[in-house]
């Protein structure tokens, strides 16, 4: 089945599963972090899917290419900030598990993703996209 749309793509679906168990996770963090961490975070969330529907809307494959490397790079800004939210036990590892598992899960389709339009000078991904949270 031919794609007609950015949102038949699974790594945006994914994506935006994983904005959602990020707003979910955000919500028990505490107040004081509303406009620092927790704005962050949800910033960084939103960027993933937002840059894979721009790149695809872009007409070069480059651009395209240009945008996923940016949503890459927001994903694992956005693995910074829940690592960083686990060390000042704003939130613990059971809580945090569906948002880490789906960001794992976005960022191995994304990976793919990226390859499938890459040239092969590109680097390999590793299997695991995110290593397990350890603050």
């Amino acid at each position: 089945m031919a794609l007609q749309s950015y949102r038949d793509l699974e790594a945006w679906q994914q994506a935006m599963q994983t904005v959602e168990e990020i707003y979910c996770l955000t919500k028990m963090m505490p107040k004081e972090e509303q406009f620092g961490l927790i704005s962050q975070m949800r910033r960084a969330a939103t960027s993933v899917p937002a840059n894979i529907a721009e790149g695809y809307g872009r007409l070069h494959r480059k651009e395209y290419l240009h945008h996923l490397s940016i949503a890459r790079g927001s994903l694992m800004e956005l693995e910074t900030h829940l690592l960083i939210c686990l060390r000042l036990n704003y939130l613990g590892r059971e809580q945090s598990k569906p948002a880490w598992e789906a960001m794992q899960q976005a960022g191995k389709l994304l990976g793919g993703l990226i390859r499938s339009l890459s040239p092969d000078s590109i680097r390999q991904e590793p299997e695991q996209y995110l290593a397990e949270p350890n603050p």
